[in-house]
């Protein structure tokens, strides 16, 4: 064996090392200027940027515009434990006036978004119409992953807030809520603006079929698994002695189920969630079954982020100006107008009602959504539409998870007077 041998580098290992230098360096350099839960995701996007043009030797990902599927498949699995995780922290359903929030966000404020986007998209960003039909729709829902700062606590600490419990259920139910216009966008692009031949059968089948079926999927999904950990056999149940791996995998069966029979599987998860937390509310197998699932969540999502910033470089060659300003429109105007007009004459305050139309923040889903549909078929607007959908990321990441503390501090501040 030559000398050579001995010293030379492996992709893989270079990887391995970057991956475990950003996370760390993620996780830990903003404690050096704040005591606050550091703003990790825009740091492991910014840094795998900085490794994909600094790094010697480092390997390209799959560009996502030509290999969708492994981008698809860890976005999927990241946004379907996401989901289980959103669900399984709302510790009480009740009052149901608290949900008029969430309702009005998920029928007023998402629509609007699609709506205000797709102008956009087609005015301004010269895409065809199913082009912008799906970008619209790929940046409509709020993240229910990289949320997390501004979402309810973990199972039994009663962190419930109003503004914390519309963002959580908003980012529960809007992924699988989105998937409606994303079918449309694809319909759009196969078969034209005709809608006399398809809007039946859009709404009927896409909307109204795999919504209800996804939500019956996911509440008896639920029910059965809350059978299996808590009440059979009685005499040894799941919940006391069973690691959180079996309830992972009736989520995986939930989901994996509701889609074999077209059902959206991203709002089966979300009810599995909700229903479950509702079995033995009280059972400390809640807690450590979120703990478990938000592990592999947050693993899940490090690799995502640092593989975006990998592969920005690569996207952002085709950013043209008009692709910041459709960003940027959808950030700081957009999402905040859609969703306080959507939230008046709720009983929030003006304050509570800022918080939530500003912190919509955008990711991994969309991620998913664009891969879905680039696997689906292959549109003419994909290459511009991967350049805004990654600058929506790594400017929501920015600008939402350098100021959430702050944000935070401001509804905690309302709730002591």
């Amino acid at each position: 064996m030559t000398e050579d041998a001995f010293f030379s580098f492996s992709s893989y290992h270079v990887v391995l090392v970057v991956v475990g230098v950003i996370v760390i360096l993620a996780r830990w350099l903003p404690r050096l200027v704040s005591k606050r839960e550091p703003a990790a995701a825009p740091l492991m996007i910014m840094f795998g940027a900085a490794a994909a043009l600094l790094v010697p030797n480092m390997p390209i990902l799959p560009n996502p515009r030509q290999m969708p599927l492994p981008w698809e498949l860890v976005s999927e699995l990241t946004v379907i434990v996401a989901l289980f995780g959103a669900g399984m922290r709302i510790d009480s359903l009740r009052p149901w006036k608290r949900w008029i929030p969430t309702f009005r966000m998920l029928a007023i404020s998402m629509p609007l978004t699609i709506l205000a986007v797709t102008l956009l998209g087609v005015t301004l960003g010269g895409l065809t119409l199913a082009g912008a039909i799906l970008l619209g729709a790929v940046l409509a829902p709020t993240d229910p992953v990289l949320a997390a700062d501004v979402q309810v606590g973990p199972p039994q600490e009663g962190e419930e807030h109003p503004v914390r419990f519309t963002l959580t259920t908003e980012a529960g139910l809007n992924d699988g809520l989105a998937f409606p216009f994303v079918y449309l966008g694809l319909i759009v692009a196969a078969e034209g603006l005709n809608p006399g031949a398809w809007a039946w059968e859009w709404l009927l089948r896409d909307v109204l079929y795999r919504i209800i079926l996804g939500g019956i999927m996911g509440w008896s999904g639920g029910r059965l698994l809350g059978i299996v950990l808590f009440s059979v056999p009685k005499g040894s149940i799941l919940a006391e002695t069973g690691s959180g791996v079996i309830a992972i995998a009736g989520v995986l069966l939930c989901y994996g189920s509701t889609e074999l029979i077209e059902g959206y599987g991203f709002i089966a998860v979300a009810v599995l969630g909700l229903t479950l937390r509702r079995v033995d509310e009280e059972h400390h197998f809640h807690r450590r079954l979120h703990d478990f699932s938000e592990s592999i969540e947050h693993a899940l999502t490090a690799v995502l982020l640092i593989g975006l910033g990998l592969v920005l470089p690569i996207l952002f060659v085709d950013l043209i100006w008009t692709h910041v300003v459709i960003a940027l429109a959808l950030i700081v105007v957009v999402r905040p107008l859609s969703a306080w007009i959507a939230l008046l004459r709720t009983d929030l305050g003006q304050r509570d009602r800022a918080v939530i139309s500003v912190y919509g923040v955008r990711g991994i889903g969309s991620i998913y959504y664009l891969c879905y549909a680039g696997s689906h078929m292959e549109f003419a607007n994909e290459t511009q539409l991967w350049s805004m959908v990654g600058l929506v990321i790594l400017l929501s990441t920015i600008l939402h998870g350098f100021s959430v503390g702050w944000a935070m501090d401001q509804i905690r501040v309302d709730q002591t007077k």
